[in-house]
């Protein structure tokens, strides 16, 4: 019977898993014969950023949990590997199956490989060319030791042929992380608190800010949060915020009476307040692919972004960094003259069927 183990670790591994386990779970119950384990790494560790998505997302009880949170980069990386390569030595897999581009990523990736165990990275070949980003890193070096590539689209697929990987490995699939909006999407639900049952339908902004380019450095933390607040003009800005972010909006002491700042939300809150948005405003990537499918106007503060696609036939645009050029993005989504969803080819919610039909022909008899 062939094995799998399954690795999830941070908040948007969560999305990503939750579709393939479905898949896994509806071949058992067709007779199938298939085995998977899955192992939560434990890098996000608090309830909103894991413990409300296995409940939301209905995903089982993981079969281990490595409590490899905390620490800086190196300490996590390495409390990861030491605690799943013990995982792998008692409960080895024919694959490991890994997601995204977080340290889990490619903690869990090289742990295998050493141990002589097959990798599928889900999300395989995209890039940002910014080296200043762990997620990069992850990225590239998880890709170097990859049997498997489940792409999400042909520039992906582009970026692998260029590296020089076999064009048997790139498996073009899809977008797990829209399998799951798509599945979920009857199920959003308004988040409960005074301010958003006030909120009206296209009538709001949702932001996100967690990465060091935007929240590090607080005169500019502040210049951008009042570029936003200016070009809005006075709409309710939800800012549920990163704990990175908080902790720099302390000493801010920014006080707008439009601008409604709150803990992390579940998954079905947080997209539901997308769903419903004027626009959104983030410097995240998977955000960028959900607003799109779901043809919600979409403001990237990034220098690049690893998600081109988004903005090709999707509804994501790259502003950049500075401040400064909010202002015209923001208009055009004030006066409605935003561009609209063209589709991005498979990212039609059977991503994660693809991924474990492959899977099962590729280790029939293990």
């Amino acid at each position: 019977m062939a094995t799998f183990t399954i690795v999830a670790g941070a908040r948007p591994n969560f999305m990503k898993i939750a579709p393939i386990i479905h898949q896994f779970i509806k071949k058992q119950q067709g007779g199938i014969p298939v085995k998977f384990r899955l192992v939560h790494t434990g890098q996000h560790y608090d309830k909103k950023m894991s413990g409300d998505f296995f409940d939301q997302l209905n995903i089982p009880e993981p079969n281990a949990n490595l409590g490899g949170g905390g620490g800086t980069q190196a300490e996590q990386t390495a409390a990861i590997m030491v605690a799943f390569e013990k995982e792998l030595l008692e409960n080895r897999p024919d694959l490991v199956l890994v997601v995204g581009d977080v340290t889990s990523t490619l903690s869990c990736s090289i742990a295998a490989k050493k141990l002589q165990i097959d990798v599928a990275h889900v999300e395989g070949g995209i890039r940002s060319g910014d080296l200043s980003m762990p997620e990069e890193i992850n990225r590239m070096v998880t890709d170097s030791i990859t049997d498997h590539f489940f792409t999400t689209s042909e520039i992906a697929n582009s970026n692998l042929r260029k590296s020089g990987f076999a064009e048997e490995k790139i498996h073009y699939v899809g977008n797990t992380m829209i399998d799951t909006l798509m599945a979920q999407m009857p199920r959003f639900q308004k988040p409960e608190g005074e301010i958003f049952d006030k909120l009206k339908s296209g009538q709001y902004f949702v932001m996100t800010m967690h990465r060091p380019a935007n929240v590090d450095q607080e005169h500019k933390l502040k210049a951008m949060i009042d570029a936003i607040l200016d070009g809005t003009k006075g709409l309710p800005i939800i800012f549920p915020v990163h704990p990175r972010t908080a902790k720099n909006l302390q000493s801010l002491g920014i006080d707008a009476p439009n601008l409604h700042m709150s803990d992390p939300l579940g998954y079905l809150e947080f997209n539901y307040l997308v769903k419903n948005a004027k626009g959104v405003i983030t410097d995240s990537g998977g955000i960028t692919e959900e607003a799109s499918v779901m043809n919600v106007p979409c403001i990237t503060l990034r220098d690049n972004t690893e998600r081109a696609e988004t903005i090709h036939l999707g509804t994501n645009e790259l502003v950049g960094t500075n401040p400064a050029k909010l202002k015209p993005f923001l208009e055009k989504i004030m006066k409605g003259e935003w561009k609209q969803y063209q589709g991005i080819p498979l990212w039609d919610g059977k991503t994660a069927e693809r991924i474990v039909d492959i899977l099962i022909r590729s280790y029939p008899n293990s």
